[in-house]
């Protein structure tokens, strides 16, 4: 059993945490939960170390864990884990590279989201409307992050992210049309043709929309609201475009 906060796999899971450029550098993150930790079995080549507790152990059922785990005592998951009250089980896990598709055809780009909570549920969110990648602009909270990490419920094991910048994301996007959401006085999002290739460009509600995002819509659309009703939360209203979007595309 683990009992030292001074062991070395206990130290640099504490630094997968907190560090973004030590996130970037080892290409590592950090799950926790067992939720997640199911969903990064189905990928077991992605799995580095797994730590757990034995509280964690006697409510797993038919597990089995990989070769590189790691019991620890109540106070090293503590201090790992990233949330008030640890569940119990934690993995370090190698960052995934999905390939982008050939040909895109339905994308998302976040344009300065620096809300970890609002981006892990825009992962989410546009993996289950069948998006095909997602692109960060330059100011986006890390896709690493752990409160994105747990937000997206493991969206980043079946969506490519790119954490990109403009030029990179603009030559990805040059064959689709590119629609800027915005809060009033665009076209209603349930008459664009989303049939043809698209790329939805989502804001951030601290910061609105940068010049180089505008500059690359096409065309701007809203989703009608009621009388007095401000704005819709990022992810939210993301959910509302994307899920049309992909109604149209079944059809």
């Amino acid at each position: 059993m683990i009992s030292s906060l001074s062991n070395y796999k206990v130290k640099t899971v504490r630094h997968l945490q907190r560090d973004r450029k030590f996130r970037a550098r080892e290409k590592a993150f950090v799950v926790e939960g067992s939720r997640w930790f199911h969903e990064l079995l189905g990928q077991h080549s992605l799995i580095r170390w797994v730590f757990y507790t034995d509280a964690w152990l006697e409510t797993a059922v038919s597990i089995e864990l990989p070769a590189e785990s790691y019991l620890v005592d109540d106070v090293v998951m503590a201090a790992m884990s990233d949330t008030e009250t640890p569940s119990g089980i934690l993995a370090v896990a190698a960052q995934p590279k999905l390939p982008l598709p050939s040909t895109l055809s339905f994308a998302l780009i976040c344009d300065r989201v620096t809300d970890p909570g609002n981006l892990g549920t825009l992962l989410r969110t546009a993996g289950a409307a069948g998006v095909e990648a997602v692109f960060l602009s330059p100011g986006c909270v890390d896709s690493y992050n752990p409160k994105v990490v747990r937000s997206s419920m493991g969206a980043h094991l079946r969506l490519p992210v790119r954490q990109w910048n403009w030029p990179q994301i603009q030559t990805a996007v040059a064959d689709m049309q590119v629609l800027l959401a915005v809060v009033a006085d665009g076209e209603l999002y349930t008459a664009v043709d989303w049939q043809q290739p698209s790329a939805l460009v989502i804001g951030s509600e601290a910061h609105g929309i940068g010049p180089t995002a505008v500059q690359m819509a096409a065309n701007r659309i809203t989703i009608p609201m009621h009388a007095q009703t401000e704005s819709l939360n990022a992810a939210v209203a993301a959910g509302v475009i994307l899920f049309e979007a992909a109604r149209q595309r079944r059809e």
